[in-house]
């Protein structure tokens, strides 16, 4: 990445860890240690506090940002200016019937923007045009049903903005949602950036309801509270296309939207602009409501949709959809946690331990915080064992359980273990027990539908753990 332009400020990553009087800094996803002078650490120091820099500290703030460090902040406009004066935008709006939500959608969007309506063969086609011109919006027909993506890519050679926002008919958006996520393309490596997307209000008397409380916190579509670069090996692994704005060179240079992926086509696009030398940022400081499934069927068939993209992703992105990424010395001992043998579990945490202190002390990182690092990462992976096993094997967790009192107990660690402690750190409002199996029943309509598409394309690709060798590993 090139230097944070000059006029943006700068805010740590909540994760990042100083040491040696703020001169080493360690944190960011895949995880890294960068050291700094005093008077590089104080440079920092002064942009993140007031927002000024020479261009030196901006290069180390850029490399800050690319590698999941730090965040970049808004810089100040004068007062009546607008961050997207210099870029115009136009709004396209993918639609397949639903002419009610398709309504709301454009009401919320307004009439400040251009916006172009694709109506992906709807059934009923005439409501959909009234609609479109209720609110002034522009109308192109497709003749066949594509899908979103498809919908999407109809729109190409009707845009002829510098940005384009893509919104999804059943999303509404909030006031000055454009300008508050257009100052990130001032940045020039900047090819899309996304706001949070979280479910929508329900209707008086619905909102009881489990499945909806479920939703509020496990919406596929909702990728939390915390922002940062994106990419397929950072913490955030992609963005939807339920509403992104994408700068037009960028979406051009990669050829858009692949028209025949039905399903997935959003992480496809997401990353072969990151493969393309793009920067992609999600930016949960905006939040769009979009409307979630009602049913537990709908809501099911909906993860099993999108499970049926693995297979077709991993074809098009190599290595990138393994189900649980296995390093060596986390393995063990996230194995020996599961068979019981809490020591064993200790040696081999230990044996990751050891040599990384040696490499690290010199830098003033303590054995304590090495220690953290590495039974954390045992302990995330019996969290990617459980979900893995739950999604992909479940006749193997049943056979797991009749080996006897030790199998059993691993069996049901590697399905329990995962929602519990998601139901720990989320604090959904929906109970222990019926929070457990309604993300069981999410990861096994994800995992058939991960199946159905291994069958499908004929690749075992996002079926086969991915083993990180010790030299790989930062």
């Amino acid at each position: 990445m090139g230097a944070l332009p000059d006029g943006f400020g700068l805010v740590l990553d909540p994760a990042l860890r100083r040491f040696r009087g703020g001169t080493v800094l360690a944190g960011g996803r895949p995880g890294r240690v960068i050291t700094l002078t005093p008077a590089g650490a104080r440079s920092l120091d002064a942009l993140v506090a007031r927002g000024s820099a020479d261009p030196t500290t901006l290069t180390l703030a850029g490399r800050l940002v690319a590698g999941g460090l730090a965040h970049p902040v808004r810089p100040e406009v004068a007062e009546g200016a607008s961050d997207s004066d210099s870029m115009s935008v136009t709004v396209v709006v993918p639609a397949y019937d639903r002419p009610e939500a398709l309504n709301r959608c454009l009401a919320s969007l307004g009439r400040n923007v251009p916006v172009i309506v694709v109506d992906d063969a709807s059934v009923d086609p005439v409501a959909v045009s009234d609609v479109c011109h209720r609110h002034g919006a522009r109308l192109v027909r497709r003749t066949a049903n594509g899908g979103p993506g498809a919908a999407r890519a109809s729109a190409d050679g009707e845009v002829a903005t510098d940005l384009v926002a893509f919104v999804d008919s059943d999303c509404t958006l909030p006031a000055g949602w454009l300008d508050d996520l257009a100052w990130h393309f001032a940045d020039a490596g900047v090819a899309a950036v996304a706001p949070r997307v979280r479910p929508a209000a329900v209707a008086p008397g619905q909102e009881r309801r489990c499945v909806h409380r479920f939703g509020l916190s496990h919406s596929p579509l909702d990728l939390g509270p915390d922002g940062g670069e994106v990419g397929p090996d950072r913490s955030v692994r992609y963005v939807p296309t339920a509403a992104l704005v994408v700068r037009r060179v960028a979406l051009q240079a990669v050829g858009g939207f692949d028209p025949t992926l039905q399903v997935g086509e959003d992480v496809d696009l997401i990353w072969r602009l990151v493969d393309a030398g793009w920067r992609i940022r999600y930016d949960p400081s905006v939040v769009v409501s979009h409307v979630e499934p009602d049913r537990w069927r709908a809501l099911l068939q909906r993860r099993l949709r999108y499970g049926t993209s693995a297979a077709p992703l991993a074809v098009r992105h190599p290595g990138r959809l393994a189900p649980v990424e296995l390093r060596p010395p986390s393995t063990f001992a996230a194995l020996a946690l599961l068979a019981g043998r809490p020591v064993v579990a200790a040696i081999a945490v230990a044996s990751a331990v050891l040599p990384l202190t040696r490499r690290v002390r010199p830098l003033g990182i303590p054995a304590n915080q090495v220690w953290r690092w590495c039974a954390g990462s045992a302990g995330w992976t019996v969290m990617g064992l459980g979900r893995a096993a739950t999604m992909l094997a479940a006749p193997a967790l049943v056979g797991l359980a009749a080996t006897g009192r030790r199998g059993r107990r691993a069996a049901v660690a590697l399905v329990l273990v995962p929602p519990v402690v998601d139901w720990v750190r989320r604090r959904p409002d929906l109970d222990l027990p019926r929070w457990v199996a309604a993300s069981v029943a999410d990861d096994l309509a994800y995992g058939t539908g991960v199946w159905i598409g291994c069958l499908r394309t004929r690749t075992a690709a996002p079926l086969v753990p991915a083993v990180v060798r010790l030299a790989d590993q930062s």
